[in-house]
Order: structure tokens, then C-alpha cells, then sequence
């Protein structure tokens, strides 16, 4: 099946936050934000502003009837800020005014004075001064200290991963309408329909059935809408309040890129031990997380980051370390991979730095090492059904690596000029909110009297095709056509106190309850069937809008049975509830078993790097991937490619830049770069690996979102073996973005090793 939105989203006719027709009466918001980092409020003056035609209302933190505070692991950001400032583009005042034109030049007339602060911002420098967010976090295994002792191979290093903008298409954005008896319905962007109606009713003051959120379909989220959804669709909601008319705020491009957060920067130190076998016998590493001025989501980030500390490798003695450092950036948020990525590209650093030091290829140490059956995580689960070794065997096989890395030796030596990398990227994500309550969700279908249907879940539709999905599990579950079901939009009111979109659990959690709810209402239309046909209902099947007895088709149709049922007062809707089994995780101890299944996969990537101009090229990207038995392999491959393309994004081009002051740098389009059509990989092969699947996916069909985007880590590894063919004297760091500026200085930097 194809994607069930592709129809629309072509023509033009999907609807978005901003394609909703607004009421007459409606008005527009635009937040009044901190031109400095940190400091302390000395005065604001709105005389000027207020005097503007058109406006209605600045609110500040005043105005607000419940409480100012939009925090969800920890509650320290308010919505909108009192005494203190600690970000530049942190919410000050919203306007609110007749239109958006009035709007900003209301906001450019409001004067503030600060007292500045000073600003911090690196994660280094936090720990330095002994800035956090959390308390820091552990995950260990076996013994290092003794484990170092024993090996005869010791390399330390240090690893940098810079951030990453979301750049969704559809900027942050909602439209608040007041209902009766003081009722508010928000329409929103987010991720987290919950997380929105939870923090609109405490703002407000209000209990939580007084907030209704609906969340249609999203323009790309990859994250950035788990948590920072919330304060936009907030203060239009305090407005509506105090107002009693509709408001609309969407953010413009330069608001969106200023006030919100991003993937998390790390900074990393590392020590990795081998025996004389190239075994990886031990390994400690402690990560800098930069949060930026509040939690947001940094310390559940910062778990991820732990549990895939070590990728696809076993080690027996394990130490990591995580830090969540407190910075006057905006708070860093949920990214695709949800801490996964950094971790992983400081391990991958680790085996390329023993790798180099040694004199060998990296793969050689990676396929050594790789995790096998039986074998126990840093934080305690054990490794089953485990396709690690699969993945890259299969890879190496198929795509005939030997002869891959002959052709690239061939090309270097007969290139001065031009060089090309080759390298291998394993990876190994799990699949679960490692948050334990987290992993549960519900549906809510109804079957009318016409026999059409119409499915609620607390799943949003984001670009990543999960309706589609959702639209499969139901109408073959109940054997009846697919135009016959209906996707509904993700609302509090229908389906309430859902778990956001995230952590590539959505398709598991929301198609199982799916299920659940569609087999419940199948077995009561099966009874109906056995009376009108005097059968067993073992003997009964649905298939193509029809009943069959013992395989063969009877006249009885789908819309007689449901009309039939309708006469017998039978129960045509359900509520299902789908929680995942066996996972759970002891903080106390930081041990358990937090994941319901793996994704395990091998990427072989090849570049070319133009050694003049430090320029490159990714020829080729070739992936064995598990997909376990995936039930829209046309999507799944798409989701895989799309993540790839980001995750090389993230490793060589996209590079977030502020000031010493706080101040975004790479703040536009023009300043910030993702890859285009040239950029992106001249080619990508995914060859799904034939496996069994696990119960614990939908249908047997493993989450596909996240795992994908770490393929992405080994085109740096490709792009620094091109620059050591090179350059025989480049010293190997590992600092990401490769931006070309890095390649061009690399190919012709002296070594400073001893």
C-alpha cells in the first residue's frame, strides 16, 4: 500500500496548522523574545507598543492563572519569563494583535533593558563551572580498572558531535479556539498531543478535559515537536483565556530557528583497551551533554545516549558516564536517534583512533567484536535473536567488499589528485521509551452502520506514513477493503493520555492496540455470522468484504453482517489498551531489560574527496537492514533512505553555530545547510535481511524511524580514510561536522603527534 497521504500531499490538498480556515474573529500571536543570553529584567517598556493600532493585548508571565512552568522531567523553564533571561530566544511577552503585520511592529517597539550575566556556552565549560541540569548518570559492566591492566593495546581520544537543526517544512505553530464554558480546543503541530493539553491546563489553572488537542498531521518533526511543540500551542491557549477569541501563532522561519532547540552538541573523552587478538577488553567514556538553559528532555536523552554506548559490540567491561551540562543556548531537545547517534559516533571514533594507532583498517577490530547471541548490554539485558553478524556478512557478501576496497586502493594510486574512503557501519538500536510507563497506547474504533470504519490511535502522522500502517492492520484484520477505513486526526478527546511520537515505538505501541481492538470487534461479528449461517465460528473467516465458511465464499457480505449486528444490539466500537510486555528498567541499580527487540544493520559507505578543494562526493551507500517481516517495504525503505540522508547531514554539512554571547550564527538558510539533491548519496541500495521477525513488532514488522540515521556516522570514517590516502601526515581527529572547510585543512595540515 502505498502512503495513504500521497494523493493529497501532491495536490497540494493535505492540511496543515496553517491551511486550517480561521474564524472571522480570529487573532494572531508573535512572541517578544531575549536579545541577550543571561541576564537579569531591569525594566520593559510597552508604552510604545501598546500604542500601536491593531494590537489587543501583550501578556507576560503576569497574566498567567495557573502556573508559569512548562518543564517536564524537571520543572525549571517557565513560559514566559519573569526576573531572569538565559537564552537568547527565550519567550519574554506574547503579542497579541488583529494581524501578523501588526504583530511585528508592535514586537520591534518594545524596549528592555538586561543586566547581562555571564554566558556560558559550551558543555565543557559548564562542567568546568560546575553548571548542570541532572545529577550525572552510570551505566557499567564487569571491571575496567583491571581490565585496562590486561591489555596490551591502551588508546585515549577525545570526540566532538556538533548539533543539528530539525529544519522541519512546517514550522512550530497553533490555533486556539475558545468553546463553550470555558472550553478551549488547540489545534497543534506536536508530537505530544498529551504533552500539550497537560501543560495548556496547567498554565491556564484549568483541569484537563477543559483542553481539547487536535493534531491533524504534522510537516516533519524528527523530534523537534516531542517537547517544543508545547509553549506555542500554551500561550495561544492563555490568550484565548483571557480573550475569549480564536488565536493563531506560527512561527516564521528566523523565529523558529532563533528560539528553539536542537539535536544536543557532545563532548567526549574516551579510553578503549585491546588484547593481542584486537578483542575489545575495555572501555570507558564520559559524554558532555550541552543541554542548553533547562531540561526539556536532555536527561531521557542522556539515557539513550547511555544505552548505546557500545553500538554493536560486546565489551566485558564497560564504564560510561554522562553529564548534563547546563549552557545559556536554547534547551536542546529530542532528535531522531534521541541521544543514540552521539554515543555511537564516540565509539565508532574510539575503534578508528586504535585502528590508526595500530596500522590497520578499522573493520577489522568492528567485525571482532561485533555482538553475538547470549551476550549481556552495559545495562544488563542479554542479546537475543540477534542479527548483528548477519547483517554485516550479508553485506560484505553481496556488495563484494574485498573488491570494493581493491577498487578504492586501485583509484588512490592512480588518482593524485582525487581519493576515495571506504568504511562499515554497524548498528545496533533498541527499540522501547526507555522509560518504562511510556511504552503503552490505545485505540478507539467504530464501526458505523454502512460497515465503513473509523479508527482513532494516539499515533500522529509526521511524514513517516504510520496511518498507513495503522489503515493496513485494520481493514486486514477485519477482511474487509481498504476504502472502507478511516484514518481520524490524533485528538486528547477520543483517545486520551497517549505517549508522544517518538522513539520509533509509535507503529508498535498504536498498531497492536490497533489490533487488539480490531480482533475484539471481528469476534463479535463472527458470532453474528455463525447465527445467520448456522456454523461454527471457527469455521468463519472475513476476507474481501465477505464470509467465508471453511475457506469457501458465501452471499454473505460485510455490510449484511454489520446490519444484522446492528438489529442484535451488538457492540460496534471498541477501546483498546496495549501496553508492551517483559521490558523494565531498575534506575536504582541501572540494570534491566528495557528494550522489546533490536535493529541491527550494515551500511558500506564509499566517497570521493576532491583533495584541492576539500570537496566530496558520496557515491555509494549499500545497506543490509532488519527489517524484521515488514508489512509496507516500500515505506520502510523510504523512512531508511530519508534517515540516511539526514544522518550524513549531521556528519559533514549541517553545522550549528552561536557567538560567545549566545548568539545563533548559522541562523538562516543561507548560514545553515542541509543536503540537496547534490549532496545526497548518488546511491543507495537496501537489501532487506530475510529473517523471522519478533512478536514484540507490529505484525512482526520492526520499527524502522530512528535505527537508519546512524548509517549516516560512517560516512565520516569514509571521508577521513579518503583524507589519511592523502595526507600521511594528517593527525585522525574526530570532530563532527566534516565540513569541507575541515577536509581542505586536514589534507594539508603537518602532524602534531609525537
Amino acid at each position: 500500500m502505498k502512503n495513504i497521504d500521497s494523493y493529497t500531499h501532491l495536490r497540494g490538498e493535505s492540511l496543515f496548522v496553517d491551511d486550517i480556515i480561521t474564524r472571522q474573529d480570529t487573532l494572531y500571536g508573535l512572541v517578544f523574545d531575549s536579545p541577550k543570553a543571561h541576564g537579569i529584567i531591569k525594566n520593559i517598556n510597552f508604552a510604545k507598543a501598546e500604542a500601536v493600532e491593531g494590537v489587543i493585548k501583550i501578556f507576560t508571565y503576569k497574566d498567567i492563572k495557573g502556573e508559569n512552568q512548562i518543564g517536564g522531567i524537571i520543572p525549571d523553564e517557565p513560559l514566559l519569563a519573569e526576573n531572569e533571561v538565559h537564552f537568547q530566544g527565550q519567550p519574554i511577552a506574547f503579542i497579541v494583535a488583529k494581524t501578523e503585520a501588526i504583530a511585528k511592529k508592535v514586537r520591534a517597539l518594545i524596549e528592555i533593558e538586561i543586566e547581562e550575566l555571564p554566558v556560558i556556552t559550551t558543555a565543557r565549560e559548564a562542567k568546568e563551572k560546575g553548571s548542570f541540569i541532572s545529577a550525572p548518570r552510570s551505566f557499567n559492566l564487569g571491571n575496567t580498572e583491571s581490565a585496562f591492566a590486561k591489555c596490551k593495546y591502551v588508546f585515549t581520544g577525545n570526540a566532538f558531535s556538533n548539533g543539528q537543526e530539525h529544519l522541519y517544512l512546517e514550522t512550530q505553530g497553533a490555533y486556539a479556539i475558545p468553546m463553550e464554558n470555558g472550553n478551549i480546543k488547540i489545534t497543534s503541530s506536536t508530537q505530544g498531543p498529551t504533552s500539550v493539553q497537560r501543560i495548556a491546563a496547567q498554565v491556564l489553572g484549568v483541569a484537563m478535559h477543559k483542553i481539547e488537542v487536535d493534531v491533524i498531521r504534522l510537516g516533519g518533526g524528527f523530534g523537534g515537536k516531542e517537547d517544543q511543540a508545547t509553549p506555542w500551542a500554551v500561550m495561544a491557549a492563555v490568550a484565548v483565556q483571557h480573550l475569549k477569541k480564536p488565536v493563531k501563532f506560527v512561527l516564521n522561519r528566523h523565529d523558529d530557528l532563533r528560539m528553539t532547540g536542537k539535536r544536543h552538541p557532545y563532548d567526549s573523552t574516551f579510553k578503549i583497551g585491546l588484547d593481542e587478538n584486537l578483542k575489545i577488553l575495555a572501555y570507558d567514556v564520559e559524554f558532555l551533554q550541552n543541554s542548553g538553559a533547562a531540561a526539556d528532555l536532555s536527561p531521557a536523552i542522556a539515557e539513550r545516549t547511555l544505552f548505546h554506548a557500545t553500538n554493536s559490540y560486546f565489551i566485558p567491561n564497560v564504564s560510561s558516564t554522562v553529564h548534563s551540562c547546563k549552557t545559556n543556548l536554547p534547551p536542546n531537545t529530542a532528535f531522531r536517534g534521541f541521544g543514540g547517534p552521539q554515543g555511537m559516533f564516540v565509539i565508532e571514533s574510539a575503534i578508528a583512533l586504535a585502528a590508526h594507532k595500530l596500522g590497520i583498517d578499522k573493520h577489522i577490530i568492528q567485525e571482532r567484536n561485533l555482538i553475538r547471541e547470549g551476550d549481556e548490554f552495559p545495562y544488563g539485558q542479554i542479546a537475543t535473536k540477534v542479527e548483528m553478524e548477519n547483517t554485516w556478512h550479508t553485506a560484505i557478501a553481496k556488495f563484494q567488499y574485498e573488491k570494493l576496497e581493491e577498487k578504492v586502493a586501485r583509484f588512490n594510486k592512480e588518482n593524485p589528485i582525487l581519493k576515495k574512503g571506504i568504511s562499515l557501519m554497524p548498528i545496533t538500536f533498541g527499540i522501547s521509551f526507555t522509560n518504562t510507563p511510556m511504552n503503552h497506547a490505545r485505540a478507539l474504533v467504530h464501526i458505523y452502520q454502512d460497515g465503513s470504519v473509523g479508527v482513532s490511535t494516539g499515533a500522529v502522522e509526521m511524514g513517516q506514513s504510520v496511518n498507513t500502517k495503522i489503515l493496513q492492520v485494520a481493514y486486514k484484520t477485519l477482511g474487509i477493503s481498504p476504502k472502507k477505513v478511516k484514518l481520524e486526526t490524533t485528538n486528547t478527546t477520543r483517545v486520551a493520555n497517549t505517549s508522544p511520537t517518538a522513539a520509533s515505538a509509535t507503529a508498535d505501541l498504536n498498531g497492536k492496540a490497533a489490533l487488539k481492538a480490531c480482533k475484539a470487534l471481528k469476534e463479535r461479528l463472527t458470532g453474528v455470522a455463525s447465527g445467520m449461517l448456522q456454523v461454527n465460528k471457527k469455521a468463519i473467516t472475513f476476507k474481501k468484504d465477505k464470509v467465508f465458511v471453511n475457506g469457501e465464499t458465501t452471499k454473505l457480505t460485510w455490510e449484511e453482517i454489520v446490519s444484522q449486528a446492528m438489529l442484535e444490539r451488538v457492540a460496534l466500537s471498541e477501546n483498546a489498551h496495549y501496553k508492551t510486555p517483559v521490558i523494565y528498567f531498575d534506575k536504582t541499580k541501572e540494570k534491566g531489560h528495557p528494550f522489546a527487540y533490536h535493529v541491527y544493520g550494515t551500511a558500506i559507505t564509499e566517497v570521493t574527496v576532491d583533495c584541492l578543494r576539500g570537496t566530496y562526493e558520496i557515491d555509494a551507500v549499500n545497506i543490509v537492514h532488519d527489517f524484521g517481516k515488514s508489512i509496507n517495504l516500500g515505506v520502510d525503505i523510504g523512512q531508511v533512505e530519508g534517515a540516511l540522508t539526514q544522518g550524513i547531514g549531521w556528519m559533514t554539512m549541517e553545522e550549528i553555530a552561536y557567538d560567545k554571547n549566545g548568539s545563533l550564527l548559522s541562523n538562516s538558510l543561507s548560514s545553515y545547510k542541509v543536503p540537496d539533491i547534490f549532496a545526497a548519496a548518488k546511491k543507495v541500495s537496501v537489501v532487506p535481511l530475510e529473517t523471522k521477525g519478533t512478536k514484540m513488532a507490529i505484525k512482526k514488522s520492526k520499527a524502522v524511524g530512528e535505527p537508519p540515521l546512524m548509517y549516516g556516522i560512517g560516512t565520516y570514517f569514509a571521508i577521513q580514510q579518503a583524507v589519511k590516502a592523502f595526507n600521511a601526515k594528517y593527525n585522525v581527529k574526530f570532530h563532527s561536522p566534516f565540513t569541507p572547510e575541515k577536509v581542505l585543512m586536514s589534507l594539508y595540515e603537518e602532524s602534531s603527534e609525537a
